[in-house]
Parts: structure tokens; C-alpha cells; sequence
């Protein structure tokens, strides 16, 4: 495994480059990765971004960078973009709005490809985060790529989760019903220069306000941004920062850490099993059941009991 620990362990680019390139070509990676680095993992700030393509995502992270950075605050920025139908690598599209910050060595911009991830985040996506976490950055961004889909893995792999909407976009307020409205803790209504800004901000907490909340349960926000012109910028800073703080001072930050070391090692132990399971025998038995179509008169259940018990 060509991951030098102690060159991301001092946030060394080149070792941290090699190491999300080993990420993002290995074909198994299992828990590699993260055993290498565990014991360094869990004081970073993880926010996914997500949205429709054209909402502003890019040019409302560059302000976020800039913000971290008068903070003295270490980001990374893990841009997932739709892959290539002719390589399966990532179209850099938006990145390049965030093109000053380059030459920040307090700034890491990584591009990575879905290459069929459902959902718009990569596969590899929580793996790469982890590096930028051993290495030292303190606020770490997932940029998803907005397929109208319900992007619950946003969820799972961030603290923090934005949806980013811009006023045009009611028919994807109303697809939110039942997916991202559950999971977003904060809105952003981007470009709200443009006629409709206020009845779609109006649509949303209207939404938020029929819903229940149990005690002490954080209470999405929605503000109004306009990332080119720098408006509704410090609000929209002010409501992260309290996230944050909520997020800390509930211990769901250390919450959300463990489930995603948990999610890990089910998903290891899930794929150990089943390749230990589907032997050539029992693969071999299951298609000439479907075949002869025996599975019809033994029924479903005893073949399941069948295949278990070989």
C-alpha cells in the first residue's frame, strides 16, 4: 500500500495526494485506510453541500473558505463531480470558482468522480475525508453533485448538512417532502437577488414550521445569500458556527463519528460474510433452481433454508 502515515500525519501534500489517489483507485479497499489512521481520526468539522447544478454551490464555498481561513482554520474541499461516461474520471465544472484559494497551503481542493456512487457522493469519498482529518484540517466539505436524487448519504458522511436552492427552484422544494427536507439543517437561497427569493425562503420555513421537533432537537434554518455580491454571507456563517456549537456542546458531533466507524465495520462485515457465503456451489445450485424453475414448488423460504444449510 503505497500511503506514507507519517507524511499525512504532518499534512505533507504529496503524501496526502498519494493517499486519496490510492483511495479512489483501489478496487477493495475494506478498512485499510482507516485502520492506518484511526487513532488520529474525529476532531474534524465534516459539512456536505449539496443541491441543483447551477444553484451557486462552488461560489458559496469559496466565501466558506474564506471565512475558515481569517480563522486560521484548515479546510479541505472534496468536490464530487459526475464521472466522465468515457474515462470515469471528474469533470472539474464549478471548481474553478474556488481557483485563489490554490495556492493556500492552509487549502486542500480535491476533485473525485461518483463513478455510479447513487446518491452523488463518491465511493471513496468518507475514506478521503478521513485523510484530510488525519492530516490536520480542521473543517472538511463535501461538494455533492446535485442529481436531484435523495442524497441521504450526505447525511451520513457530514455534521452538517446544506442544501443550497436558488428562487427558481419550487418543483425541487416540493420533491424535498420526502428526502432532503428530512435531513437539511440548513437552507440556503442562493442568488436571492432574483425575483422569488422570499417566497421560496417563505415555502421552506413554512415547511419546517408543520413539522415536530422533539426537545432540544436542532431547528433548521433558512437564510438568503447572494455568493457573487457577498450578501447574507455572515448569516450564513454565524448559523454554521452555531451548528457547530450545537453539534459539540450535544455530543452528536462525537455521535455522528462513531456511527460512521460503525457503518464501516458493518459494511466490512456485511461483504466478508457474503463472500464467505456464495461459494460456486451454492451460486451453481441457486441458478439451476431458477432455471428448472424448482423454486416454485419448494417456495422461497425453503430454498432460502436450503442454500443456508449446505
Amino acid at each position: 500500500m503505497n500511503v506514507h502515515v507519517e507524511g499525512i500525519l504532518n499534512s505533507e501534500r504529496l503524501a496526502i495526494t498519494r493517499a486519496l489517489s490510492f483511495v479512489e483507485n483501489a478496487e477493495d479497499l475494506d478498512l485499510s485506510i482507516t485502520d492506518l489512521l484511526v487513532q488520529h481520526l474525529g476532531q474534524a468539522y465534516r459539512i456536505g453541500v449539496t443541491g441543483p447544478p447551477g444553484a451557486g454551490k462552488s461560489s458559496l464555498l469559496d466565501r466558506m473558505i474564506e471565512y475558515w481561513r481569517t480563522q486560521d482554520k484548515k479546510v479541505a474541499v472534496i468536490s464530487v463531480d459526475p464521472s466522465s461516461p468515457f474515462t470515469g474520471g471528474a469533470i472539474l465544472g464549478d471548481r474553478v470558482r474556488m481557483g485563489r484559494h490554490y495556492s493556500d497551503k492552509g487549502v486542500f481542493i480535491r476533485s473525485m468522480a461518483t463513478r455510479g456512487s447513487r446518491g452523488g457522493l463518491a465511493l471513496r469519498a468518507q475514506d478521503a475525508a478521513d485523510i484530510f482529518d488525519a492530516a490536520g484540517y480542521e473543517i472538511i466539505i463535501y461538494e455533492t453533485v446535485g442529481v436531484g436524487q435523495v442524497e441521504l448519504d450526505v447525511a451520513d458522511a457530514a455534521d452538517t448538512t446544506i442544501v443550497v436552492l436558488v428562487p427558481e427552484s419550487g418543483d425541487d422544494i416540493q420533491a424535498m417532502k420526502a428526502g432532503l427536507m428530512e435531513i437539511a439543517d440548513l437552507f440556503i437561497i442562493n442568488k436571492s437577488d432574483r425575483q422569488g427569493a422570499n417566497q421560496a425562503a417563505a415555502q421552506i420555513q413554512s415547511m419546517l414550521e408543520m413539522r415536530s421537533y422533539a426537545e432540544g432537537e436542532w431547528h433548521p434554518q433558512v437564510v438568503k445569500t447572494n455568493a457573487l455580491a457577498g450578501t447574507g454571507i455572515s448569516e450564513m456563517m454565524e448559523t454554521l458556527v452555531k451548528h457547530q456549537a450545537f453539534l459539540s456542546e450535544t455530543g452528536i458531533i462525537r455521535k455522528n463519528f462513531q456511527q460512521r466507524i460503525q457503518a464501516k465495520i458493518l459494511s466490512h462485515i456485511n461483504r466478508k460474510i457474503q463472500s464467505d457465503f456464495w461459494s460456486v456451489e451454492k451460486i451453481n445450485s441457486l441458478e439451476k433452481s431458477l432455471k428448472s424453475e424448482d423454486y416454485r414448488k419448494l417456495g422461497l423460504v425453503e430454498l432460502v433454508n436450503n442454500l443456508l444449510n449446505r
